[in-house]
């Protein structure tokens, strides 16, 4: 590569929102947009975990700041964004829900996580519109990124999961099924402004105490890809940056699937 392609990636001068940001996926994200150069500003209801983690990144020299509140409190998210002056990354990662058995599942939950998966991404998108424009006229771009699911493009396989608590909740799915649509249809709305909007697929991403808890259902969700393993947290920063930064300038309304060829076959 040339020194102007690798340029493409490189986020100095820009500020980047993450939802989730002391998650598992969340905490890569957040790094691999510090380490581009943008100034992160951490999202989460956990105060305390938001402040190790700004902490861990201040100390490796990243500009970083916390921004403490529940993505499902839309008044929260509007008051928040309407302070910010200019925003050219936002990850919408942010998903929660109350795990429920088939016959338990209440459509209080269903709206929990339909409310803050994907209404929560709406909201977001539509408060921080003024400082993403305000993104493209200094810096000609902007981008929104939507943490979506290979549940989202398939169903569960059943068979992999030997216990009913490891299963992938019936309300998960649908809602990032309807996060993806969101996607395409924040992509119409707001092309013409040139804030471009995609999707980021992950699949399957065990937490280290998920694969020693049961490396045998570890095991299993690694036999299920074409690349024989499950994905390690790492590898979702390439493709998230990617989505925010200019390489990918001509790219809106799609998704991107990392997920070692699961929803292939």
């Amino acid at each position: 590569m040339t020194s102007d392609t690798l340029s493409l990636f490189r986020l100095d001068g820009r500020n980047a929102f993450v939802s989730g940001a002391a998650g598992h996926l969340g905490r890569a994200m957040c790094t691999a947009l510090a380490e581009a150069g943008a100034h992160v500003i951490l999202n989460g209801r956990n105060a305390e975990r938001l402040k190790d983690f700004a902490g861990e990144l201040s100390q490796l020299g990243h500009s970083v700041e916390c921004a403490a509140f529940d993505m499902g409190d839309f008044e929260a998210v509007r008051a928040f964004f309407s302070t910010r002056e200019r925003l050219d990354i936002l990850v919408a990662n942010a998903i929660s829900m109350t795990p429920s058995p088939f016959d338990a599942l209440t459509p209080a939950v269903f709206e929990q996580t339909y409310r803050t998966g994907v209404v929560a991404a709406f909201e977001a998108v539509r408060a921080a519109r003024p400082a993403l424009r305000a993104a493209v006229a200094a810096a000609g771009d902007a981008s929104v990124v939507t943490i979506s699911s290979m549940y989202g493009l398939v169903a569960p396989d059943k068979r992999i999961y030997a216990h009913p608590e490891q299963a992938s909740p019936l309300h998960y799915g649908p809602a990032k099924a309807a996060l993806l649509q969101l996607t395409r249809h924040l992509a119409a709305e707001l092309g013409p402004e040139h804030i471009r909007v995609n999707a980021l697929v992950p699949g399957p991403f065990p937490r280290p105490e998920v694969r020693a808890a049961d490396p045998d259902f570890a095991a299993r969700l690694a036999g299920r890809t074409m690349l024989g393993r499950t994905g390690e947290a790492d590898e979702i920063r390439g493709p998230l940056l990617f989505l925010a930064s200019a390489a990918a300038k001509f790219m809106t309304g799609a998704f991107l699937t990392v997920d070692g060829g699961w929803t292939v076959w």
